[in-house]
């Protein structure tokens, strides 16, 4: 369904504004393009082997992303208002998923298709500066999440996660956040007891 809420800013065109000038016709075809969803707590906009292939913003809600590893729910990470989000291999490599991405509260969330961006791509340059540095932020931050899990210790990880989204430990259960860490529920209460 097209936007309903074409009276609001659209969250999607805000964040892209952060990497760069729009036009306003740029501006224009984007919100003609961007989808509203209202999505539930505990409904997914992705699941493992599902080729969706969409950049979203959450206006209000909450997410996590997590797969599969010996019948256990693994997080790799988790989102809140005003990110971009999408997930790597349907965007960028036009392959299924691996990992999930869930609702974790009841959730408003902007989406725009990849085959609508890219064709924006080719229509306005300033989108393409704007794409090239998004995916090189999903760089960096994928690479900043790996050197983390690699050299970090437990309670290093958990300090880097309040520093970067201290909200999340009020909004997100202790079992996932230890998951996120790649820890237990009673290594993440020792590392909380001041």
């Amino acid at each position: 369904m097209k936007s309903e809420q074409a009276h609001i800013t659209n969250p999607l065109i805000e964040q892209f504004r952060k990497y760069g000038h729009l036009s306003d016709e740029a501006i224009k075809e984007i919100n003609l393009r961007t989808k509203y969803f209202l999505k539930k707590k505990n409904e997914h906009f992705l699941k493992e082997g599902q080729n969706i292939s969409s950049y979203f913003v959450i206006s209000k809600g909450l997410i996590r992303v997590y797969f599969h590893r010996n019948e256990k729910e693994v997080n790799a990470w988790f989102g809140e208002e005003n990110q971009i989000f999408g997930s790597i291999l349907p965007i960028y490599a036009n392959k299924p998923s691996f990992e999930n991405i869930q609702f974790l509260e009841d959730s408003e969330i902007y989406a725009i298709s990849v085959n609508d961006l890219n064709e924006l791509y080719r229509i306005y340059p300033e989108l393409n500066l704007i794409g090239r540095k998004i995916a090189e932020e999903v760089c960096i931050i994928l690479e900043e999440r790996t050197m983390s899990l690699h050299t970090e210790s437990a309670a290093e990880r958990y300090e880097t996660l309040i520093r970067l989204q201290p909200n999340l430990l009020n909004r997100f259960n202790l079992g996932h956040i230890a998951s996120y860490l790649g820890i237990t529920q009673e290594t993440l209460s020792r590392i909380r007891k001041p």
